[in-house]
């Protein structure tokens, strides 16, 4: 695993720092000119602020070692993060869905122009955030910065919209076009559908890891193909790979020849376990329990939930 915590964390800050910035510029330049879109825009960065401090909690959390209550680690604290960032997400599109609604049907106001380049400042910072939170999520492999930089790329089409529409509105007011006004909450409605989406996405992935979901079929076959690498491995019984915050937790029940030794069935399972470690960095533990394997004999497939009979 290779998940660097205080690195991670640094790049959560830097977002959370941004958010509240930004935050405060819309707002105010919103109110100081009159600016539905920009007000909206800004109310949604104020929700990021939330979700920011969301994750440098989590990713604090997912760092603490393994404990008595908690044996497998904090790592799932990133995923319930994650699943808070596309709530907050949800609840922002909505919030804007509602605002350019409103703005279509209530009265026309002229749009400044420092309104449209305060808009414009928005998008290409959020642009540049985007781009570092999204490196240094891969980098780290951190959900939550998957999850913060999913958020900032809805809040560039967020910023994009709404300088869209105010860009198309000051030049509308400018030369006299008529309904240019309308541009503004148009664009508005147009980037909430998009928002949305992006949040629906992260909730399900994040609720199909807290439920314990397997990995997808493509991994697990590379996971079995580590196994199926040593020959003393004559079959697979049950591999099983899910999950565990940023780290993944595979339990697998392989056959490898009866005459084996108990020592050697050890070393065996060690050397795997050492390969795929070695080759899946995001792979934290390998559980291997060891079937006997007979030439010959036709093998019976174990239960997946092995389970005790009543004497």
């Amino acid at each position: 695993m290779t998940y660097e915590g205080p690195k991670a964390l640094l790049t959560a800050w830097v977002s959370l720092v941004s958010n509240l910035l930004l935050t405060l510029i819309k707002i105010i330049f919103g109110l100081i000119f009159h600016s539905t879109a920009l007000v909206a825009d800004g109310v949604h960065n104020g929700g990021d602020v939330i979700a920011s401090i969301a994750t440098i909690g989590s990713m604090k959390l997912s760092n603490h070692p393994a404990d008595r209550e908690h044996p497998y680690g904090h790592g799932k604290a990133e995923d319930i993060s994650t699943a808070f960032i596309s709530i907050v997400l949800i609840v922002a599109a909505l919030f804007l869905s509602y605002e350019a609604v409103k703005a279509l049907f209530g009265p026309i106001s002229s749009v400044s122009l420092w309104a449209f380049i305060a808009a414009l400042v928005s998008a290409l910072w959020k642009w540049l955030l985007y781009l570092y939170t999204n490196k240094a999520a891969y980098r780290y492999h951190s959900k939550s910065l998957h999850a913060t930089a999913a958020d900032h790329l809805a809040d560039i089409y967020a910023s994009i919209a709404a300088a869209l529409g105010l860009g198309i509105g000051w030049i509308g007011s400018v030369l006299n076009i008529p309904y240019t006004h309308f541009g503004d909450p148009v664009a508005g409605i147009v980037v909430s559908i998009l928002i949305l989406r992006i949040a629906i996405v992260m909730i399900i992935k994040a609720t199909n890891v807290l439920m314990e979901s397997s990995v997808d079929e493509n991994a697990q076959e590379k996971y079995s193909e580590v196994f199926l690498s040593f020959p003393e491995v004559k079959k697979i019984d049950i591999l099983r790979a899910r999950e565990h915050g940023n780290a993944v937790l595979i339990d697998a029940q392989i056959r490898i020849p009866a005459s084996y030794t108990i020592q050697e069935g050890d070393d065996l399972t060690e050397a795997i376990r050492t390969k795929m470690l070695r080759i899946y960095p995001d792979v934290e533990e390998v559980l291997i329990h060891i079937n006997p394997w007979y030439e010959g004999r036709e093998l019976v497939e174990p239960d997946s939930v092995p389970h005790l009979k009543n004497k």
